[in-house]
């Protein structure tokens, strides 16, 4: 059963993307984005981060803003990137199942081999919708696009190479075109790639590479910066650990670095700086062996195989905060009876599903629903409650990393909040946007700031209410939150969707469940 429980509405600033096209890239604008991998809200301080917190006092600060779900790096990279939630431009996880692309394992979908694949048995369509990168190109701009992560060639894998020119693509010190690393090394060094080097140096070379060599002839319309930090240091302790806080406090150097490079060349009263993260971040209270569970519950799961896998077989394919299920076969009992079983888990938060299995949400519900996409995905239970550094938010997770570290990818408020912030000619000064924004807003803003028309619709919309001379419109924003239940002998299971509405374009809050036994009498 599928319930509306909540309709809330407020009045708000709005500006869709629907704009008259102009024919013209803007020749008096820049537009820098820098991504702070993993970065939380709560954690902005004026002592955790200086650069960042003056930069929103002369900017604007977004104040609800979101990730798209899966919350987790590549689908938001894309998201950021297209202005598209994943249903539409094709990427839905991290890690994911293709057969198309390995029948044999699932994939890592930012992997180059793979990016190539998909490109090529596509027709250059492994993404479905253009990027930003592409986009400016098109109209006659130039890019330039850094990322200290291998997240890079999903930013910008140059499918239009013909029209990319000179335009460099740097990704974890691999570049497109390839004859691009030469220059790049000679004037800052080698990449500290061995694991000799901390996360903090290789964010801080990637930096150099962009602001030393890559701006060396000048800033082009639209750069992009990746830092690895601290999402890298996050996960490998917990956010709010003091080595944790190290990591923001190095992303705020590099941002410095990218306001005094600006400074410098003479160009930052024409420049619009987008600091952003993908997603937030969570504390794991519980790692779940889901396979050995399923397994003792007579199920066939698998997590990688040496035989094909069979009719009924259950794929597994682990994200962190999230799990992908992919029944061969597509067989609706085995599917009906594996929801069941997660259903009556205490690890499970919120089970979607391909076709109609009662207590659960649709895949379109969340905007992961593709044609070669699992038959059913499970975000993992979450709390409110602290870890032992005073950080909000734990979740269950995956069997990928033990209790204590750090993860994300649920449907928490945790890990689908993260930080925007944007300073320059065209926005307000010391402002606040208390507006539902998310991911897929910055790629019809930036091509509105660029006076670049769309290649096609976008799912984000432009915000206006945040920008200098932009439209007046008081339109309403809507909140829903909508309820699933599935009633059993011995209890009932129950899970939530909270969503926000600006227009056409849909944030999600979070979402979460659980099973509740029957008193005994």
């Amino acid at each position: 059963m599928t319930s509306l429980i909540l309709f809330a509405v407020a009045t708000v600033h709005l500006s869709l993307g629907a704009d008259k096209p102009t024919l013209s890239l803007n020749p008096d604008r820049h537009v820098v984005i820098v991504v702070w991998d993993g970065m939380r809200p709560d954690l902005v301080t004026p002592q955790n981060t200086p650069t960042l917190w003056k930069l929103a006092q002369e900017g604007i600060t977004f104040r609800d803003h979101h990730a798209v779900y899966l919350s987790a790096t590549h689908v938001n990279a894309v998201a950021i990137e297209t202005g598209m939630y994943p249903q539409h431009s094709g990427l839905i996880a991290n890690y994911d199942y293709r057969s198309d692309l390995d029948n044999e394992k699932f994939v890592s979908t930012e992997q180059t081999k793979v990016i190539e694949k998909g490109d090529r048995i596509s027709h250059g369509k492994y993404l479905q919708a253009p990027t930003l990168a592409e986009i400016v190109r098109s109209a006659g701009g130039h890019t330039a696009v850094a990322a200290a992560k291998t997240v890079g060639f999903l930013l910008d894998r140059q499918a239009d190479v013909q029209t990319a020119g000179g335009d460099v693509t740097l990704s974890a010190g691999q570049t497109r075109p390839a004859s691009a690393l030469a220059a790049i090394k000679a004037m800052i060094g080698y990449y500290p790639g061995f694991p000799i080097y901390t996360h903090a140096q290789r964010d801080e070379w990637t930096t150099a590479a962009l602001t030393q060599s890559l701006w060396k002839e000048g800033v082009p319309a639209f750069s992009l910066l990746w830092l690895g930090e601290p999402d890298l240091t996050q996960h490998e302790t917990a956010p709010g650990t003091p080595v944790a806080l190290a990591a923001i406090r190095s992303s705020d150097q590099n941002l410095a670095t990218v306001l005094s490079a600006l400074q410098q060349k003479g160009i930052a009263d024409q420049t619009d700086v987008f600091v952003v993260s993908d997603h937030g971040f969570s504390t794991i209270e519980h790692a779940i062996d889901l396979q050995r569970y399923l397994l003792e519950d007579g199920f066939h799961a698998l997590v990688d195989w040496e035989e094909k896998p069979k009719p009924g077989d259950v794929i597994l394919v682990g994200n962190g905060g999230s799990v992908l299920f992919y029944v061969v076969g597509h067989d609706g009992a085995t599917v009906k009876r594996l929801v069941e079983r997660l259903q009556r888990s205490n690890f499970a938060g919120v089970i979607l599903t391909g076709k109609p299995v009662p207590g659960t949400f649709p895949l379109s519900k969340v905007f992961i629903d593709t044609p070669n996409g699992p038959d059913v995905v499970m975000a993992f239970r979450w709390t409110k409650e602290k870890n032992e550094y005073g950080v909000p938010g734990l979740i269950e997770s995956d069997w990928n990393r033990q209790a204590g570290k750090g993860t994300h990818a649920t449907l928490s408020h945790f890990d689908l909040h993260n930080i925007l912030f944007a300073a320059g000619p065209d926005f307000q000064k010391g402002a606040v946007d208390n507006l539902p924004t998310g991911n897929v807003d910055l790629a019809p803003t930036i091509l509105r700031i660029l006076k670049i028309p769309a290649a096609q619709a976008m799912d984000g919309r432009v915000l206006s209410e945040a920008m200098i001379g932009q439209s007046e419109d008081q339109p309403k924003a809507a909140e829903e939150k909508i309820e699933a239940t599935q009633d059993f002998p011995d209890g009932t299971w129950r899970q939530y969707l909270s969503q926000a509405r600006v227009g056409t374009t849909i944030y999600l809050n979070e979402g979460n469940g659980g099973f509740t036994a029957k008193a005994q009498h």
